[in-house]
C-alpha cells in the first residue's frame, strides 16, 4: 500500500476527467485487452490510445503485461483505499451509463 504522503489523489481525478480514458476504462472492464483492440474499438490512433493508457497506469488504475511486441492492459485496484473506493464507484457509474447509452 502506498504511504499517504506519496499518494496524489489529483492524479486519479485527472485520469478520470478525460472522456477517452473513461471509454478505455469501460472497454477494459474485467478483461485483459491488447492496445490494438482498443485502437480498433475507439477508432483512433495507437499513439493516442497508448498515451491515455500510460496516464491511467501512472494513476494506478491499470496494469500492463508485455507479450512479445504486444502490450495487454487490465484494470487495477488502486493501492490507496480512498482511490480504490472512488474507482469502484466510477466503474459502477460507467456500467450503468453504458446500459443507458450515456457514454458514446
Amino acid at each position: 500500500m502506498q504511504d499517504d504522503t506519496d499518494f496524489k489523489i489529483e492524479l486519479v481525478f485527472k485520469a478520470l476527467a478525460d472522456p477517452t480514458r473513461l471509454r478505455l476504462i469501460q472497454l477494459l472492464g474485467d478483461n485483459e485487452v491488447c492496445v490494438c483492440s482498443c485502437v480498433e474499438v475507439l477508432k483512433t490512433h495507437q499513439s493516442k490510445v497508448s498515451r491515455h493508457l500510460a496516464y491511467l497506469r501512472r494513476a494506478g488504475l491499470v496494469s500492463a503485461r508485455r507479450d512479445g511486441k504486444w502490450t495487454h492492459y487490465r484494470l487495477a485496484d488502486p493501492a490507496h483505499p480512498c482511490a480504490s473506493k472512488i474507482f469502484r464507484e466510477v466503474r459502477q457509474w460507467l456500467a450503468k451509463s453504458s446500459a443507458d447509452s450515456a457514454i458514446p
